[in-house]
């Protein structure tokens, strides 16, 4: 099975347990509707994409459903919208075919940035039961070994753990460590772990590199909650950043036009990124 294939099944069908046994905020309407959208506009894009071979896109399901249990917002045109925009990037703003962002999180980003208060970045859709957030590690670490990112959410989560208890528990006598690991029982929350932040085209190839990756992920989403105060969306923020320079190691050859072309997209997210901490934090509550 091909792993684009696989990895969408396990992502619809976690999405068709998550409607029954947590809480969903958009009804199966408008997520079918989503669905359809989004494999519309990937082919539309895969058409006037003359550089890539026109084929079935597995991997639009993955970007669809990545938005769906990440963000929440009363409007469905905003889906659409930030939708199109992770799509037309992985697209169009690439390297010899090789994209700088994960679609789901620039669509993400790109909802703060155009609609902060209309679309926000949830992780409690799926709630917090033990089972649940069990049968999702198990299926993504099948995905993970397959497409060889399985040290990038075992690093992740130790080296997060770590720079939240010194930094910011160590910094901050009100906040617990039991606040801080309790954020992994979340299933969305593992969600991104697996799915978001092990992209194969973003992230690296090689295992030191993975590690060092996670690193700078937790290392600055964690500088971020210290001088800012947490946020869900700083790992967002986080992935977004350094991403940026996962081709910069991947291309040995042509590397002063792709150096050029990382640094006016470097430009482009630090300027996002501001601008998108620089607005009044929300404080969304999950019930029911």
């Amino acid at each position: 099975m091909p792993i684009q294939l696989h990895q969408n099944i396990n992502l619809f069908l976690l999405l068709v347990v998550g409607s029954f046994m947590a809480h969903i905020y958009l009804g199966w309407v408008e997520i079918v509707a989503i669905l359809t959208f989004t494999v519309f506009i990937e082919h539309l894009f895969l058409y006037f994409n003359k550089r890539r071979e026109f084929y079935f896109s597995y991997s639009s399901f993955s970007t669809a459903i990545g938005v769906i249990v990440l963000m929440y917002s009363p409007h469905l045109w905003i889906y659409f919208l930030v939708i199109t925009l992770g799509l037309a990037q992985k697209h169009f703003l690439t390297f010899k075919g090789k994209q700088f962002f994960n679609p789901s999180n620039f669509a993400l980003i790109m909802a703060l940035l155009f609609f902060y208060k209309d679309a926000h970045i949830i992780t409690g859709q799926f709630g917090d039961e033990l089972w649940l957030s069990l049968v999702v590690s198990v299926v993504a670490i099948i995905i993970l070994i397959r497409v060889n990112r399985w040290i990038i959410p075992l690093a992740f989560i130790l080296f997060y753990l770590f720079f939240q208890y010194y930094l910011i528990v160590g910094y901050d006598p009100v906040t617990l460590f039991e606040d801080i690991y309790h954020r992994l029982y979340s299933v969305t929350f593992i969600l991104f772990i697996y799915f978001m932040l092990t992209d194969p085209p973003v992230t690296p190839t090689k295992w030191y590199e993975q590690i060092g990756f996670a690193l700078v992920v937790a290392l600055m989403s964690t500088l971020l909650d210290r001088f800012y105060g947490f946020r869900v969306q700083h790992l967002f923020m986080s992935v977004f950043f350094f991403s940026i320079f996962v081709n910069l190691l991947k291309f040995n050859s042509d590397r002063v036009p792709l150096l050029k072309l990382t640094v006016i997209i470097l430009f482009f997210a630090i300027a996002t990124l501001t601008v998108i901490e620089m607005q009044t934090p929300y404080y969304f509550e999950m019930e029911g």
